[in-house]
């Protein structure tokens, strides 16, 4: 079978992760994806952690099996060669701040004159307009505008940082991988392209469900740590084990519940359901003593047939290794040109075809610059001169 994307190309101008993991996505889908980087740092990600010379392994796993040219889009060559790309291109990302694509000259009203198919998506932490739109940003502020920070964390804490971007993905890749698909397929129904502003705070805010729920229904969310999925519930919380890890106890329905005071040997606990306040809070003392009496290992053979949405808290290392990842094929290998071996996620989409079993890492940066340029028909002699200027750039030139 053929991949839904696959035929469709996309210039990804953007940098770090919410726009490279977005292009993650159409690649998997299909889409063939050519980086566009500028003739210096290029993608931060490259170097992100790393003595010179060696690429992070996150901009591999970002970045595998993308193709890359090195072009500089402040010469009026770069930019020329740019809307050269542009006019066969079908989608083109891009995560500068905003205005400045159309500093360069590339805002959409140019591109859409030079291609009027193309659809154009934006990513900013928060948006096109507004009186923040200009203003710098990481994951953690997208989250604490759009009231989900607040409400990360125990119970009279401070709130909690985590390790997984919330804002930048969730409200980043996955939202603009969402929308330009939706894009594209208005484009094959009705014939036009389409400019997508695409706000990280917007997107992470329109998700943030559970907490509005509550604001709406009570005039304020519930305290950090004081919510149903948070801490309120003994049948919904995080357990320390003998060993000082974790299980995580989802019985949040009454029936896992059940059995998991049958699997306990607690049936004095299944009256005590929907117990809150300081009756829940001595449940749940209850409840920890039993988990700390044991290690995890045991705990784990003891809820291993028993359905009742209880789970052992794994290290990323352990992840790797779990049978049901393993059973999908979300592990996969991955060779940098430099002999490293990355052990990485596989794509997690599955298109009636197995997943493929040989990765390609991330390109170098400009690696496809004269291969790319090739095929736009331009002469060797002209590429030559180019590089000479500095307009372009390959690979062996950012060694």
């Amino acid at each position: 079978m053929t991949l839904p994307l696959a035929g469709l190309t996309v210039l990804d101008l953007s940098r770090l992760l919410p726009g490279p993991m977005c292009s993650l996505h159409l690649q998997d889908m299909g889409a063939r994806v050519i980086k566009i980087e500028d003739t210096h740092a290029g993608d931060y990600t490259r170097s992100l952690g790393m003595p010179k010379g060696l690429t992070s392994p996150v901009f591999h796993i970002l970045n595998r099996g993308k193709e890359s040219v090195s072009l500089d889009l402040s010469h009026p060559d770069g930019h020329q060669l740019l809307l050269q790309l542009v006019a066969r291109a079908d989608i083109l990302l891009e995560s500068f701040r905003p205005g400045v694509m159309k500093k360069l000259g590339l805002g959409y009203e140019r591109l859409n004159m030079i291609n009027p198919q193309l659809v154009m998506c934006s990513i900013t932490g928060f948006g096109q307009t507004g009186p923040w739109a200009n203003n710098a940003g990481h994951d953690m502020n997208y989250c604490a505008t759009a009231g989900i920070l607040d409400q990360s964390g125990e119970a009279g804490g401070p709130p909690a940082l985590g390790n997984f971007q919330i804002a930048d993905l969730a409200g980043g890749s996955l939202s603009a991988a969402m929308a330009i698909l939706a894009a594209v397929v208005g484009r094959f129904r009705h014939g036009e392209g389409s400019y997508l502003d695409i706000s990280m705070t917007d997107c992470a805010f329109a998700n943030n469900v559970i907490p509005l729920a509550a604001m709406n229904l009570m005039g304020k969310a519930m305290p950090r740590g004081q919510d149903m999925l948070t801490g309120a519930r003994p049948c919904y919380s995080l357990y320390k084990t003998a060993d000082n890890r974790y299980m995580a106890v989802g019985a949040l329905e009454q029936k896992f519940w059940h059995q998991l005071c049958d699997v306990l040997a607690q049936p004095d606990w299944k009256s005590r359901y929907h117990d809150m306040g300081p009756l829940a809070e001595q449940l749940r003392a209850e409840v920890a003593a039993v988990f700390a009496a044991q290690p995890q290992a045991h705990w784990r053979e003891v809820f291993a047939a028993t359905d009742c949405c209880v789970t052992p808290v794994l290290t990323p290392q352990q992840a790797f290794e779990h049978p049901q990842l393993l059973a999908r094929e979300m592990v996969q290998t991955l060779t940098t040109p430099q002999g490293q071996t990355l052990r990485c996620p596989a794509t997690p989409f599955c298109f009636n075809e197995p997943k493929p079993q040989h990765l390609r890492p991330g390109p170098q940066q400009g690696e496809h610059s004269v291969s790319i340029l090739q095929n736009l028909g331009i002469t060797d002699t002209q590429i030559q001169q180019w590089q000479q200027a500095g307009v372009i750039r390959t690979a062996s030139e950012h060694s």
